[in-house]
């Protein structure tokens, strides 16, 4: 899908560039990297793109965007998979990207905190933090390319919210540039501040409506110096959240990831990575990527292996591998962001993030799997994800035979489908991706009255202009 280009303000670019300057605005052929998704389902354009270097400067784009009746699309990596980072007006916005603003401003490893800017990938905020020997937790498979500021706008998840929680968690001060160009800063590094209500939760998860984010104060932990993962063969879905109860009770809050994955997980792997080597044959009904990881005296390795030990023999387990090395570990969880590779490579798709108790995961898995192959016989579906969350991504391949036109037919259909099963389960759309454009009419359709009234009030009170990543969330105007 693309968006058509319109016929854009014929001076605005121009006095984009008179007040900021040419090396701040991109525009042309120049802004077409940040105005398409990540999987480039969707192309779109924009007046410009403006790259600030500073909180200073952000503050100038804003006001100069304002000044001119524009909207702002702040961006960060451009890995959000519903297009909350995408203009969608391109006559009418510009992009307000982070990406130049990547300085580490602190790293306090006696207070076990961090303040960097929005800018910043989330892999090299890693690894710098554990060469100061301390540990940031937040691991998504788009670590090498997302940014911070964009981890905390959609409030992200990833596979160790279990043991850390989503990016919310790990949050304690923000700086932000509002939409009439003040600057809110929070950058607190306390632990406990009960000083009223806690503004910077307006800004965490809040897609950019509110303000742009240009820079976070972040908890650190200790560095574990143990981690031992295994996969484990299990005969069904719910034997895995059988299983998690079991690890959750055995290895306590050492428990850092607990991940599902169906056979074809394998297979679409290893159409993704050739190479990859497989630990064992796809011929279980399941299977569960298991982590757990510490520090000092515990000692992980003994403890993972008795966990396994016990799950033989009370007949859970079929079949499992423990890794025996670093690069074993690695090999592990190429499975897991593999498949999301290979489903990519096999082409359009539907892509889901959805949330259900933990204690109705398995039921609604084969309650939806089912209503979508008896409606789509020549479908696939693939269904994975963070099991003591209840967080599943219930994806759905459509027959690579069919014509495009009925692809799209088809995805639409599965969503419906999927859609209305989790309303049935009092589930969520969105456990981590959050709703930006993509999900704007399926959020939009089960919002409760108290509910936009609420989001109303606050974007009119903060962002009067509806400055803010317009069209992002859901209408207000």
């Amino acid at each position: 899908m693309s968006v058509a280009k319109t016929a854009i303000l014929p001076d605005a670019a121009a006095r984009l560039i008179e007040e900021l300057g040419p090396e701040i605005v991109l525009t042309g052929a120049a802004t077409a990297p940040y105005c398409r998704d990540w999987h480039g389902d969707v192309q779109s354009d924009a007046i410009a793109v403006l790259r600030p270097r500073s909180t200073a400067e952000v503050q100038a784009c804003v006001r100069a965007a304002a000044a001119l009746g524009l909207g702002i699309v702040p961006q960060g990596g451009g890995t959000g998979l519903v297009l909350g980072a995408v203009p969608d007006r391109p006559a009418e916005q510009v992009v307000v990207s982070l990406e130049r603003m990547t300085r580490i401003r602190l790293l306090d490893a006696e207070n076990y905190s961090a303040v960097v800017e929005a800018g910043a990938v989330l892999e090299q905020f890693k690894d710098a933090v554990a060469a100061a020997g301390l540990f940031f937790p937040l691991s998504l498979g788009a670590q090498g390319s997302c940014r911070i500021g964009g981890n905390v706008s959609t409030n992200a998840g990833g596979v160790n919210v279990l043991r850390f929680g989503m990016t919310r968690e790990l949050v304690l001060g923000l700086e932000v540039v509002l939409p009439d160009g003040q600057v809110f800063n929070g950058l607190s590094q306390l632990r406990k501040d009960n000083r009223g209500v806690d503004l910077k939760q307006l800004f965490i998860g809040g897609e950019g409506l509110y303000g742009i984010i240009t820079a976070v104060s972040l908890k650190l932990l200790p560095a574990p110096d143990q981690v031992a993962t295994a996969l484990v063969a299990l005969a069904r879905l719910p034997d895995a959240i059988a299983l998690y109860r079991r690890a959750r009770h055995a290895c306590c809050d050492l428990m850092s990831a607990f991940e599902f994955m169906p056979p074809i997980a394998m297979t679409l792997a290893q159409e993704a990575m050739p190479d990859l080597a497989m630990p064992m044959e796809a011929t279980h009904p399941a299977y569960a990527l298991i982590e757990i990881s510490g520090s000092g005296l515990v000692d992980i390795d003994d403890l993972m292996q008795r966990f396994l030990e016990s799950a033989f023999e009370s007949g859970l387990a079929l079949d499992g591998v423990i890794a025996q090395n670093q690069a074993q570990a690695k090999n592990l969880w190429a499975i897991r962001e593999g498949m999301n590779i290979g489903q990519a490579q096999r082409g359009r798709h539907l892509r889901t993030d959805i949330s259900v108790p933990l204690s109705r995961l398995a039921d609604f898995v084969a309650e939806a799997e089912a209503a979508i192959l008896q409606d789509q016989p020549g479908s696939t579906c693939v269904s994975y994800g963070h099991v003591g969350d209840g967080n599943v991504h219930l994806n759905v391949l459509p027959d690579p035979h069919l014509a495009p036109d009925e692809i799209d037919a088809q995805i639409h259909a599965a969503k419906k489908i999927v859609n209305n099963v989790l309303d049935r389960y009092a589930g969520s759309i969105s456990a981590e991706h959050g709703i930006g454009r993509l999900k704007k009419p399926d959020f939009e359709a089960r919002l409760l009255p108290v509910h936009r009234h609420l989001l109303t009030t606050l974007k009119k009170a903060l962002d009067p202009a509806m400055t803010m990543n317009p069209g992002c969330l859901f209408d207000m105007y």
